[in-house]
């Protein structure tokens, strides 16, 4: 399982990415992060995915190659569990975020991936 998670911080603030990740992940609201529209960006990957299988209300299946992924949210993030997901999925994954400007942060490496990222 690969983890990818994306929220959006507040104008003027930038917390600590790792704290802010393990509050997420612990289901905790994080002052300093904005409300997402959670509905209008599960539609779009809804939409993006509509050739794969969708296997419940969060989850996705490639019906024609390798991979699978589950979408997990907060009001404020989004939280993508790939499972034998190839690279270029989880690309398409990270630019739709992108498009409602949530950088990605990715737990594994720890790193997120934005323009105030050291």
């Amino acid at each position: 399982m690969y983890e990818l998670l994306f929220w959006r911080y507040l104008n003027e603030i930038y917390l600590n990415n790792q704290e802010v990740y393990e509050a997420l992940i612990e289901n905790q609201q994080v002052d300093g992060l904005e409300i997402l529209p959670v509905q209008v960006i599960l539609n779009r990957i809804d939409s993006v995915f509509s050739q794969w299988e969708k296997v419940d209300e969060n989850s996705w299946k490639n019906k024609t190659g390798k991979g699978a992924f589950q979408i997990i949210t907060t009001p404020q993030s989004i939280k993508i569990d790939c499972y034998g997901t190839e690279g270029k999925t989880m690309n398409k994954l990270v630019e739709l975020l992108e498009e409602f400007k949530c950088p990605l942060y990715d737990p594994q490496v720890p790193e997120r991936y934005d323009e105030m990222s050291e």
